[in-house]
C-alpha cells in the first residue's frame, strides 16, 4: 500500500504519513487507530510485538 493509499484510507495527510514513517513526527494513539483500521488490523494485533510483552498495568 502506498503512502497516498494509506493516507486516503485512514483520512490522514500523505505528508503526515511520510513524516511519521521517517521518524520526523510522533504519532498519536488516535492516528495509530486510524492507520490500523485502514490496514484491517485490530489494535491488539497492531501492538502484539516483543516490545509490549512484559508490560503490566496496575
Amino acid at each position: 500500500m502506498s503512502q497516498k493509499d494509506l493516507a486516503y484510507a485512514s483520512n490522514l495527510d500523505r505528508s503526515y504519513i511520510a513524516s511519521v514513517e521517517n521518524g520526523k513526527r510522533n504519532i498519536s494513539i488516535v492516528n495509530i487507530e486510524k492507520i490500523s483500521s485502514a490496514l484491517g488490523v485490530d489494535l491488539k494485533e497492531f501492538f502484539k510485538t516483543k516490545h509490549f510483552e512484559n508490560i503490566t498495568t496496575d
